[in-house]
């Protein structure tokens, strides 16, 4: 009679089992199925918060050291302490702080990835996009769509400082990059400054207008003033979101959807006392303060973020924000290609 193998016998024939079939390139799903299927996000993206304040004194140490030039692009990576070495500031999203000093010209290229910005420092720095060029203020969201050429510069007398945000881990995801250099470094350009807002931001398009191949938004410049006056005369619509304050999402003038169809960009008042109840979402969300200070508590981590400071949320991480004064935060995030997928999901009950 034979007697029954003993747990320690059993996982030595069934790890001899593994070691045989993978060095065919097989490997047994039971054993890793738990890890590949959770029951709720599992992101290595942890809370993170970057004072601008601090930040700032490094960029000014990077223009010493290396000319916009030389860089091609100035930029001090915003790296989550959860994803060290990757470049990213959540699983799917890369963030960065770019500087251009008076007088200075960040050469023209183009590349897959598509690109947003946030203007946090300066008045009169430029971005040219295929050939037109938007002239940039503090608080101004400014969009470089997938595979568009662009170009900066400063022809102002004082540096600018601007929040990068583009989707290239998930492009790297995809092995869908691609990028190309202009031979010149500023763009030749085909239309005056502000024409895009005449001809896509007054509620109108051309006759023949048909979408752009990169399905991206033919509007690329969003003022800040504008959006601050909507967020603010939303208040006499009704009280605000329990969850989110008055919130508001940038869109495609002619289609309704977003930006640029990879990631969404959102910009939110809380009135003064407002301190919100706990919400998730499932996309990680990278936020920067426009006005106002703003605690947050994420988990167990809890900070407080001044005007121009960066923090990251991530993936169906509880948290809430707390204000004494009105503030105003600006975010983007890779909802739209979730919601395009069906995997978007939130909870605003206040329970997690």
């Amino acid at each position: 009679m034979t007697s029954p193998a003993t747990p320690e016998a059993i996982r030595a024939e069934r790890e001899a089992f593994y070691a045989r079939i993978g060095q065919d390139n097989l490997a047994p799903l039971w054993e890793q199925l738990h890890n590949l299927v959770t029951k709720t996000p599992t992101s290595a993206c942890v809370p993170a918060h970057w004072s601008y304040e601090q930040v700032r004194a490094y960029i000014t140490e990077a223009t010493d050291l290396i000319t916009a030039q030389e860089a091609e692009r100035r930029v001090l990576i915003l790296e989550n302490p959860g994803l060290r070495g990757k470049a990213a500031i959540t699983t799917s999203l890369y963030a960065g702080l770019q500087c251009i000093l008076p007088g200075e010209v960040a050469r023209a290229h183009r590349h897959s990835q598509s690109a947003l910005r946030l203007i946090l420092e300066g008045d009169g720095a430029y971005t040219s996009v295929n050939g037109e060029k938007t002239i940039m203020r503090r608080g101004d969201f400014v969009t470089t769509p997938s595979w568009t050429f662009h170009d900066h510069g400063n022809d102002s007398d004082k540096p600018m400082v601007w929040l990068d945000g583009l989707d290239v881990q998930l492009v790297a995801a995809l092995d869908a990059s691609f990028a190309e250099s202009s031979d010149d470094d500023r763009q030749e350009l085909q239309r005056p400054v502000g024409d895009s807002v005449l001809r896509y931001g007054n509620g109108m398009a051309p006759v023949d207008w048909t979408p752009a191949p990169n399905k991206a938004s033919p509007l690329f410049c969003y003022p800040y003033a504008r959006t601050r006056e909507s967020l603010f005369g939303m208040q006499a619509g009704g009280p605000p979101d329990p969850c989110l304050g008055y919130k508001l999402r940038y869109i495609d003038p002619l289609t309704g959807g977003a930006p640029m169809p990879t990631m969404g960009a959102y910009a939110q008042l809380l009135p003064r006392g407002t301190t919100t109840l706990p919400y998730q979402c499932s996309s990680g969300t990278v936020f920067a303060v426009l006005e106002g200070d703003v605690d947050v508590q994420v988990g167990d981590k809890r900070f407080t973020a001044v005007p121009n400071d960066v923090f990251v949320i991530p993936s169906w991480a509880a948290h809430t924000f707390s204000v004494r004064d009105d503030a105003v935060l600006f975010s983007f995030s890779d909802r739209p290609v979730q919601e395009a997928l069906a995997l978007y999901r939130e909870n605003r009950s206040g329970r997690v």
